[in-house]
């Protein structure tokens, strides 16, 4: 029997290979990649895993789909503060409605203002504001957490009856 280490680890692996095979599946936005995938592996990780794996899951889909040239480098802020507020808000209420809307708050809003800077210093961008990547981040969180809301009404309650 494989120990809760080896287990974590093979599923944060999988999470991650999905969130990068998936990233060929994105569509730009305003100037941003909308990833819809990464926030429904986002919210995965977070119930399946815990916060601290979740933003794991996340750097290492971003830095690898960075490097495959398939995303920016504006990834790493959305993903991972949406990783470690879905995780959070699951980790102390195991409320699947609210972890979904902590995912599209931590990358819609927190993680789109803090891409703000990576755009302006990172990648020479010149963005029009501070706020203008809130609507494509919340267009591409929308669609990935209502998926994985979806997905887990009906996985959730087959898992847990073993």
């Amino acid at each position: 029997m494989l120990d809760t280490r080896t287990r974590k680890l093979t599923l944060a692996g999988i999470l991650t290979a999905v969130a990068v095979l998936s990233g060929v599946f994105s569509f730009p936005v305003l100037g941003s990649r909308c990833a819809p995938v990464q926030h429904l592996v986002n919210i995965l990780a977070a119930v399946f895993l815990g916060p601290l794996w979740g933003i794991g899951v996340a750097f290492s889909a971003s830095l690898l789909r960075n490097i495959a040239g398939l995303g920016s480098l504006m990834a790493f802020p959305g993903s991972m503060i949406g990783a470690l507020a879905c995780g959070m808000v699951y980790y102390y209420t195991r409320q699947l409605g609210l972890t979904c809307v902590a995912e599209a708050l931590g990358t819609g809003v927190f993680g789109a203002l803090a891409a703000y800077p990576v755009a302006a210093l990172l990648m020479g961008l010149t963005p029009a504001s501070y706020t203008v990547y809130i609507v494509p981040f919340f267009i591409s969180t929308g669609v990935g957490s209502i998926a994985a809301f979806i997905l887990l009404r009906f996985l959730l309650p087959k898992i847990r009856r073993g």
